[in-house]
């Protein structure tokens, strides 16, 4: 007698999954390939890929080139500030550590470009320290402009996550480890080399990596201050949207240049993290010490300075918000002019659109994030361990790509999302669901299987004890993912600027183009209430987690 296979409800829910991913994903994805090898007259060809090779004097990969170097220089900078900050921080007892904390996550959150209008601001050609030195003190400060400039932007943006990284790493080091390395002379800056950082290693490599991402696919920084210094990103974009016209095939082609670009890299850091690959957790952790002295004076200067030239482009922003401007011309006199202006220039309907969209968004990522990870933890299988790979891969892409692979993709119909909620709402999912995927599978990781099948054991089904039990269990996860994810929709922008339309604007987007247009005033009234949004979150995500770990 043939027995009849019982019905599996996380199989069905495996396929459709898989069946999304496939739809807003891989076609978009693979429509980008099939694009960049044909030409406007659907025929098969390596035009594009030759002609970015091999245009004249390099001008192609020039910006591949400016992009590389500036990425690893801000990387570089990134772990030689944060690493530092992160061991004072960690191995001793600094006075304020709390609002250390707390202000490095906000700037590491927070928008690039508005770092970048900031600084443009305070020392552009007529910023208020350019004109201060030069009035005062007869001093002619350098071009901002450039790479100088984003280099600046970059390093101040992105350190405080190396920072963050290197702090949880830190915690793990055992005591003993440290007692013994002083008891046979390591000491002082050896013992910082050789065994704290030694040790520290994997989470080093992980934090280059999310800088290094981070910065290579950052738009907002070098197309507000590059003055000619073209990054690939921006690269893409005019490819697409810019001055010269649109080039769809040649737009595609250099997005597969970037995947190709970012995954090489990718790989490069996992194989050195597998070098280095270690288990260590802190039996005894490290005693902070007391901070005095010399030593202790130079550590409370370094940490307190660097916090606040990170800190200061959003106080600065936050200041102008309330002078009075008269298009780009600052009045005599403070109030709320400047937000009166935007409220008359889209501010509700790109409040409205961050929220609604962003909400939408959000809902949809914590659904997918859980039952990924419950699919992964629980359920491991070579098809589930496919799904969650795919789920992963905007981690290493430019938003730039993801945006112009959807944009191509349902363009026309059956599926004609362009210039809809929709497709706003498709990129903040895929953009945005690694960090709650990751976040909610740590979690269930630490959760025992058993409780589970108690409850199965007395009678509850598998599908009632996933909603009843598994899911409240994984709840603080599952909400500091949710958070992080939330953040930066609010803050996404290099896919919205090539998907957004009137109708869908955001707030950030609103911010970018109050910038463009040079209305300052308004710009930084935005830029303000989108710095509010931003903070409020994160101080959320802080109070839920009562964590000094954030996995990104």
């Amino acid at each position: 007698m043939v027995q009849k296979r019982k019905f599996e409800v996380w199989t069905v829910v495996s396929i459709v999954l898989l069946c999304l991913f496939l739809l807003f994903l891989v076609w978009p994805l693979f429509g980008l390939l099939q694009q960049s090898v044909f030409n406007s007259d659907g025929e098969l060809t390596g035009a594009n890929f030759n002609r970015f090779f091999t245009y004249v004097d390099g001008y192609y990969l020039k910006p591949i080139g400016n992009s590389l170097k500036v990425t690893i220089c801000s990387t570089l900078v990134s772990l030689a500030l944060g690493i530092p900050l992160a061991y004072f921080y960690s191995f001793y007892k600094l006075r304020g550590a709390k609002v250390i904390f707390v202000i490095s996550v906000l700037c590491s959150m927070s928008a690039p470009f508005i770092g970048a209008y900031s600084w443009i601001l305070l020392m552009g050609r007529n910023g208020l320290i350019t004109k201060f030195l030069s009035t005062l003190l007869g001093v002619k400060v350098g071009s901002i402009y450039g790479f100088k400039g984003i280099l600046l932007v970059q390093s101040l943006k992105f350190f405080p996550l190396v920072f963050i990284y290197m702090n949880g790493a830190f915690k793990n080091i055992d005591n003993t480890l440290m007692e013994a390395s002083a008891n046979m002379g390591c000491t002082g800056v050896s013992r910082l080399f050789r065994i704290v950082l030694a040790l520290s290693m994997p989470t080093i490599l992980a934090a280059a990596l999310m800088v290094f991402m981070q910065a290579f696919a950052d738009f907002g920084t070098p197309m507000v201050m590059g003055e000619g210094y073209q990054t690939f990103p921006v690269m893409i974009y005019n490819a697409y949207l810019g001055e010269g016209g649109v080039d769809r095939n040649f737009a595609a082609a250099l997005a597969v240049v970037a995947v190709i670009i970012t995954a090489i890299i990718f790989f490069i850091q996992k194989w050195g993290t597998n070098k280095f690959k270690f288990s260590m957790n802190a039996l005894h952790p490290v005693e902070k010490k007391d901070c005095k002295g010399i030593g202790g004076f130079f550590m409370h200067l370094y940490s307190y300075l660097l916090i606040a030239l990170a800190f200061l482009p959003q106080l600065y922003i936050i200041y102008l918000s309330f002078c009075n401007y008269k298009g780009s011309i600052r009045q005599p006199g403070y109030g709320f002019v400047n937000y009166q202006q935007a409220a008359k220039k889209l501010l509700g309907r790109s409040i409205k659109n961050t929220a609604v969209m962003g909400i939408i968004a959000l809902a949809v990522i914590i659904v997918i994030a859980v039952l990924i990870a419950y699919l992964v933890v629980r359920r491991a299988s070579t098809f589930n361990n496919a799904i969650d790979t795919i789920a992963m891969l905007p981690y290493i892409m430019p938003g730039a790509v993801v945006g112009l692979g959807l944009l191509l993709a349902f363009d026309s119909k059956p599926l004609a999302l362009t210039g809809t909620f929709a497709i706003m709402v498709i990129s903040f999912v895929i953009r945005r669901l690694p960090y709650t995927i990751r976040s909610a599978t740590a979690t269930l990781m630490q959760i025992s299987p058993s409780i589970e099948e108690a409850a199965i054991s007395l009678g509850a089904s598998k599908l009632k004890t996933f909603i009843k039990i598994t899911v409240p269990m994984m709840a603080n996860g599952i909400l500091s993912g949710a958070i992080l994810s939330w953040v930066a929709i609010v803050t996404e922008m290099s896919s919205s600027i090539i998907l957004y339309s009137n109708k869908s604007i955001t707030l950030t987007m609103s911010t970018y183009l109050a910038i463009l247009r040079g209305n300052d005033g308004m710009a930084a009234a935005f830029a303000t209430i989108l710095t509010v949004v931003t903070a409020l979150s994160l101080l959320l995500y802080l109070r839920i987690s009562k964590s000094e770990d954030i996995n990104l």
